[in-house]
């Protein structure tokens, strides 16, 4: 797999003092599979951030895929489910610092959200999967996560009637397979796709945040938080040093392999605490934040990352108009996208809200 060219990180290290608009260090893939809204036209062609387009997925899929990520059948004892790490009442992360997988065993990375990842460039933290289906894959086999086997699998699906009618409907050359599994989940996961305010604001209406929170996004501009969150996802366009400014590692201590980044995949020492920049999209529900779960609240990590990354010390002022900003990304997501007590599926509701407004 190829990593982010030298002089992404380079150029990333001279932007975060100061975000010239239009340029950046994007290494992101230029096919996210949705087609963008009529509104994305009217985004001021020199903001950092973009308009988020519009799901584009396969509806029927989709919603076979919100049964299996929601499913204890894909894990080895039973138990685990995609939705035990990727919560969507958590923003589609989890509370925890790191995840815990069948037989209580510990992880060593905090899980991203899942919401609005099909327009990553890569998926997890150290940028393993290319896409989506990798990212899929992953987890089901890995024996400290769902620890399944696709044998076993298969023949749990294969035993439920309402999955051997879906798949056949669905899938009518060959039904319940591992590739199809799979794709169905996938196709759920390009629907978890979470317009919000800001989104409103970016498209010219300037009443979709208040003034507390536009200041917020001119100072988040401002000190250079945009060098790195940029684009449709705020993020996740790009691959940076933790640690740019400041030795986190160091002031943090106790070192893991975790922590490596993508080191871990590369070998490549250039790329030794180099990670993925997540995206800042519905970050007001996802704490835990950061890769090792270390920081509890926004202005928490506020302050760490402008420390460690923009070599700043914001004021209280500043820290407390960022969060604000933040808030504002804080997305709708489909009714249709959470699981149903029990198949089959009612009718699905209109759109409803992550939380209450």
């Amino acid at each position: 797999m190829q990593h982010a060219p030298r002089f992404t990180l380079v150029f990333c290290a001279i932007l975060t003092t100061t975000f010239v608009a239009g340029a950046g260090c994007k290494q992101r893939s230029e096919s996210t599979g949705a087609t963008p809204t009529t509104a994305a036209t009217t985004t001021p062609a020199r903001e950092p951030i973009e308009v988020l387009p519009v799901a584009s997925f396969d509806a029927r899929k989709a919603e076979l895929g919100r049964r299996l990520f929601h499913d204890g059948a894909l894990s080895g004892d039973g138990t685990i489910s995609c939705a035990t790490c990727h919560s969507l009442d958590h923003g589609g992360a989890e509370a925890r610092r790191t995840s815990t997988g069948i037989r209580g065993q510990v992880g060593p990375i905090n899980s991203p959200t899942v919401l609005n990842a099909t327009f990553n460039f890569v998926q997890f933290w150290d940028g393993r999967a290319h896409d989506l289906l990798e990212q899929a894959a992953g987890p089901v086999l890995n024996p400290v996560e769902m620890g399944g086997t696709w044998t076993t699998i298969l023949e749990r699906l294969g035993a439920d009637a309402s999955y051997r009618d879906a798949f056949t409907a669905i899938y009518p050359a060959d039904g319940i397979t591992q590739a199809n599994t799979l794709e169905a989940i996938v196709e759920y996961e390009k629907s978890l796709v979470t317009p919000s305010r800001f989104d409103r604001f970016l498209a010219g209406d300037r009443a979709a945040i208040t003034e507390l929170e536009s200041r917020g996004y001119d100072t988040f501009k401002s000190v250079g938080c945009t060098a790195c969150h940029q684009g449709v996802n705020v993020g996740g366009a790009m691959y940076q040093r933790m640690g740019l400014r400041r030795d986190y590692f160091a002031d943090r201590g106790a070192v893991t392999q975790a922590d490596m980044g993508r080191y871990n995949v590369t070998h490549d020492e250039h790329d030794r605490h180099v990670f993925k920049v997540p995206t800042l999209r519905n970050i007001e529900l996802t704490s835990p934040y950061l890769h090792d779960g270390s920081q509890a609240t926004l202005p928490d990590v506020v302050r760490v990352m402008a420390r460690y990354q923009l070599g700043r010390e914001l004021s209280n002022d500043q820290v407390s108009a960022i969060v604000a900003f933040l808030k504002t990304l804080t997305g709708d997501l489909p009714a249709t996208a959470r699981m149903p007590a029990a198949p089959p599926t009612p009718p699905a509701p209109p759109i409803a809200p992550l939380r209450g407004r």
